[in-house]
């Protein structure tokens, strides 16, 4: 079964296992929201987790919930190529509950597509070498060198097609729903949230994690990978290393203000 197919199905109710704490201010999205941590091109995590997301949400009976991709789909894991074709059905199939957030690294390879020359080692060293594999593609031995520079990102844009690159471009580098507000990396703290550069949404921002908020808001994020999922002081962190650990991170934010957390491994 297409996971999210049960999102009208399964009636099995039940409760989540982290509760409301009294006297916090909690997250309230509008409706149930999953978030899903950096999946670097772990294809089997990211089915598994797609798996217990959607037993969730029918065992939990959740009526329209939303399901959020931080970004950082590709690089590093060996199936950035089916990551990011799994991903791009379930937005195209489920454009009003399925979203998926802009990352470094999809920047980096949107740039060496557009300058490949200039942009071809950064992106190679952090992890654009295992990308072009999973897409059938050999990596030159000198990649510096003009011509195979070049040659490289002509058949990387052959291979992932039009459609797919011109979807990673259009994708948007934050989603509010109520007072959760989903990003890649950070925010500035010291601006609005209205008012946010997409540096420091893609990049991050050295002050991020430093200040609890103090407007209400809770921030969503990937991109800074941490051991276990982050819930403190307004941030929520899913970025547990997915591709080196094994653990990839869903966040459960329900409009009741609990939060709880899938994993696999």
């Amino acid at each position: 079964m297409n996971p999210l197919r049960s999102l009208l199905g399964r009636k099995t109710a039940g409760t989540l296992l982290v509760q409301p704490r009294s006297g916090e201010n909690l997250p309230k999205p509008d409706q149930p929201v999953f978030v899903i941590g950096d999946v670097h091109g772990r294809l089997d995590l990211l089915e598994r987790i797609l798996e217990q997301i959607d037993v969730t949400i029918g065992d939990f009976d959740m009526s329209d919930p939303m399901l959020v991709f931080v970004g950082d789909l590709v690089d590093r894991g060996p199936a950035s190529a089916g990551v990011l074709a799994r991903v791009h059905e379930l937005t195209t199939e489920f454009p009003n509950n399925v979203a998926c957030l802009l990352g470094n690294h999809e920047q980096m390879m949107l740039d060496f597509l557009d300058a490949p020359v200039a942009r071809q080692a950064r992106w190679l060293r952090s992890g654009g070498a295992q990308t072009c594999e999973s897409f059938g593609l050999v990596v030159p031995s000198d990649p510096g060198l003009v011509d195979q520079a070049e040659t490289l990102a002509r058949d990387l844009k052959e291979a992932a097609g039009e459609d797919l690159v011109n979807w990673m471009r259009q994708l948007p580098l934050q989603v509010r729903s109520g007072t959760v507000y989903l990003v890649h990396a950070a925010i500035d703290p010291g601006r609005p949230l209205e008012d946010q550069s997409a540096r420091v949404l893609i990049w991050g921002h050295p002050e991020f994690l430093k200040h609890e908020r103090s407007d209400g808001y809770w921030v969503v994020h990937g991109h800074t990978a941490v051991e276990e999922p982050v819930f403190v002081e307004g941030r929520i962190g899913v970025d547990t290393g997915a591709w080196k650990t094994g653990c990839l991170t869903s966040a459960v934010i329900l409009p009741s203000g609990e939060v709880d957390f899938l994993q696999t491994g």
